[in-house]
């Protein structure tokens, strides 16, 4: 089945434009198994998940296809992320190929995936991209982790939840729709409101910024129309520019290339680390903290349990430092490491990046090598609050914790 995708602009018009379609998925009628989420839960408790998102995509593809959807409509299909690390099946080769060459495909992420593995999120946000498609960070608003990851899936569209289009007051509300507004700003990334069922929906929508609506005021789910070969819009779902490559270059070279250093001791810019572990701390907008430790054993006990506090609220926490295993670190749920080689250039380094909804900060330090007590050891460091420069060097140093 098929829903519209609609202008907001247009939707009092006799027949609103349509700009696109989402392909849902429906198990078996009348078995346990007709809504989608019992049937994917199914498929998962049954080791099966990634077969039965590919097939449910090559579904849609194919039938999007046998009706003659052009080029200039979007289909948006909705992925497991852990799926797309999957090779496609063999059987199913043919059908996401015509897709690659014949559709004009966004692929939907439900940010239910950053709660259960961010990582996975981002390398298949970036896959996707890799492949020429455009990427929907799905229910935005549902999960508070969403808006601090956004930046990075550095999704095409934002897909409003349904609950806050249809209930727009409120303290929450006004948070999300400020975090997914100044994405879309510094992006020109398109808003899409879901659950649009009534006029007011429409005025709420259009209030929270967005541009593109779909619910079930434009239509229900079925087949696609009969015409829908000869349908085109006027304006396209805009897929954005992808964020500026980083290369190889570390956080401290990103950041020092553009503010001034200047020189400190390890005691001195502890206190500097700890402001930005504790504005990591914030539950009700919870952020993205990275960090670089040199070695492992820098991560002492009590800083484990510091990041053991935030990795309980956090959208993702992640540590890099020689000999660190992956997941969990020092014992701690949810903190994701990585190791370094000694001869790798963060081993000189000591970052730590916070990415909110709203805050970004980064201390970024390189080691002058000194000998002596540890808290006497001397660091070139800049600290910045700047949001582009943060995400730059943050993105850099994900790439370690995440590798793409």
């Amino acid at each position: 089945m098929f829903q519209p995708i609609v202008r907001l602009d247009s939707w009092r018009r006799h027949r609103p434009e349509v700009v696109g379609y989402e392909a849902l998925t429906r198990g078996p009628a009348g078995t346990p198994w007709e809504a989608p989420l019992e049937l994917f839960d199914a498929a998962g408790q049954a080791g099966r998940l990634a077969e039965l998102d590919w097939i449910c995509r090559a579904a849609a593809y194919r039938a999007a296809i046998d009706a003659g959807l052009p080029l200039g409509l979007t289909l948006f299909v909705n992925a497991e992320p852990a799926a797309l690390g999957v090779p496609c099946p063999p059987d199913l080769a043919r059908e996401i190929l015509d897709a690659q060459l014949r559709l004009r495909v966004v692929v939907e992420m439900t940010e239910r995936a950053i709660t259960d593995d961010p990582a996975t999120l981002l390398t298949a946000a970036e896959a996707c991209r890799g492949s020429g498609w455009g990427v929907a960070l799905d229910d935005v608003g549902a999960e508070p982790a969403s808006l601090a990851v956004m930046p990075f899936v550095h999704p095409d569209v934002v897909k409003v939840d349904r609950h806050l289009t249809q209930q727009p007051d409120g303290a929450y509300a006004a948070r999300v729709v400020n975090a997914i507004v100044a994405y879309a700003e510094r992006t020109g990334a398109a808003i899409l409101a879901e659950g649009v069922e009534t006029r007011e929906h429409v005025a709420a929508a259009l209030g929270m910024g967005a541009t593109l609506g779909q619910g079930w005021l434009f239509g229900r789910p079925g087949p696609l129309p009969a015409d829908v070969a000869e349908r085109s819009a006027t304006l396209p779902v805009p897929f954005v520019a992808p964020p500026a490559g980083t290369g190889t270059r570390t956080p401290y070279e990103i950041v020092a290339a553009r503010r001034p250093t200047a020189e400190a001791t390890k005691r001195m810019l502890m206190p500097l680390s700890r402001y930005l572990e504790e504005k990591a701390l914030d539950a009700a907008e919870p952020p993205v903290l990275l960090s670089c430790f040199q070695e492992a054993r820098f991560l002492t006990a009590a800083t484990a349990r510091r990041y053991a506090a935030v990795a309980r609220t956090a959208a993702f926490v992640g540590v890099v430092g020689t000999e660190l295993p992956s997941v969990p670190v020092a014992g701690v749920p949810g903190l994701r490491g990585a190791a370094i080689a000694g001869d790798d250039p963060l081993r000189g380094e000591w970052n730590v990046v916070v990415v909110g909804p709203h805050f970004a900060g980064a201390l970024v330090a390189r080691d002058l090598a000194d000998d002596g007590p540890d808290a006497d050891r001397r660091f070139t460091y800049a600290l910045t609050y700047d949001r582009d420069l943060v995400l730059e060097a943050a993105r850099a140093l994900l790439h370690w914790i995440v590798p793409t």
